[in-house]
């Protein structure tokens, strides 16, 4: 099979929206998204949530892990009254834009479909605040978006998202340090290392899985159709985000030498983004089967990436 990096759309809004707030400094996307940590792994929430990330990781971990790759600061910021953190937004706007999130995406009723919340993580950019909405470039598509205050009010609270504080936003970007993309990526590696060997942070739901356990605990549930609410976030956003961060990771690995790591991770972004089309049309045997050929891969991908 030709080994061809993925250029196309997808669901990587907090890489997207980093890049926007680096500028013309920022690496490409394939070298953000992979220095957030977020290819290395997999994790079942609670047993239940599967995300093609890595065990114990969120976004707004991976903001940080990447900024400090790349030799970059920011002040992060968390309000919990919603008039003081609008305030701070409206003052920190006048020096420049704004990175917020996560947020609730449900709430963003810009988004064809989106009436309420359903506990999906989002980021974006703000531009503008006038006394009706926000104007903001959300990488989901949406360049300028008008948001109206109470909606966006409702998102930023982030309530029904799954990690988070409410009111967060990044401000005053700075980069301290000038580090080219290899080392960036070099420098990303022991946490992820780490985290293909279970450790986390800690604060995971009871039940929670990561990697190996989660791909065989995930066969087992596909497989026993006992999950009605499984596969619409499965073949809406995990598989198709899983499978690009992974074919990402493997390109940046190749570009400092990782060829032996780089093709475990294509050989697990080949067998996610299979899952796509036997999960949509509902061949879950086939879709159980090709879990349990990738939970080995993630010890493999840990033993690889330790091995130099």
């Amino acid at each position: 099979m030709i080994d061809l990096p993925y250029r196309g759309s997808g669901p990587y809004c907090y890489a997207h929206s980093l890049a926007m707030m680096l500028g013309s400094d920022a690496p490409e996307i394939d070298v953000l998204e992979t220095v957030t940590g977020s290819p290395f792994g997999m994790q079942l929430i609670g047993g239940s949530l599967p995300f093609f990330d890595a065990f114990g990781w969120d976004p707004d971990l991976g903001i940080g892990e990447a900024l400090d790759a790349l030799g970059w600061s920011a002040e992060t910021v968390s309000e919990p009254d919603p008039d003081t953190a609008f305030a701070r937004l409206v003052e920190s706007l006048a020096a420049g834009p704004v990175l917020i999130g996560p947020v609730e995406m449900g709430h963003l009723r810009h988004q064809p479909g989106m009436t309420g919340p359903i506990g999906a993580d989002h980021f974006l950019v703000a531009l503008a605040v006038d006394d009706e909405s926000v104007i903001a470039h959300d990488p989901q598509g949406y360049p300028y978006a008008r948001i109206p205050q109470r909606e966006f009010a409702a998102a930023w609270l982030a309530e029904t998202v799954a990690y988070g504080k409410p009111h967060t936003m990044r401000t005053n970007f700075v980069r301290h340090t000038v580090v080219d993309d290899e080392a960036a990526i070099v420098a990303s590696l022991p946490r992820a290392i780490g985290r293909l060997g279970g450790e986390t942070a800690g604060g995971l739901p009871p039940g929670s899985l990561g990697n190996g356990e989660a791909a065989l605990a995930l066969a087992t549930r596909i497989e026993a159709g006992r999950d009605p609410d499984l596969r619409g976030p499965l073949v809406h956003f995990a598989i198709r985000v899983g499978a690009r961060r992974q074919a990402d990771a493997a390109a940046c690995l190749r570009r400092i030498g990782r060829e032996d790591a780089a093709a475990v991770l294509t050989a697990q972004s080949r067998m996610v983004g299979s899952l796509q089309y036997d999960l949509v049309t509902e061949d879950d045997t086939r879709a159980a089967e090709t879990l349990r050929k990738l939970a080995p891969t993630y010890e493999e991908l840990r033993r690889t990436l330790t091995s130099s």
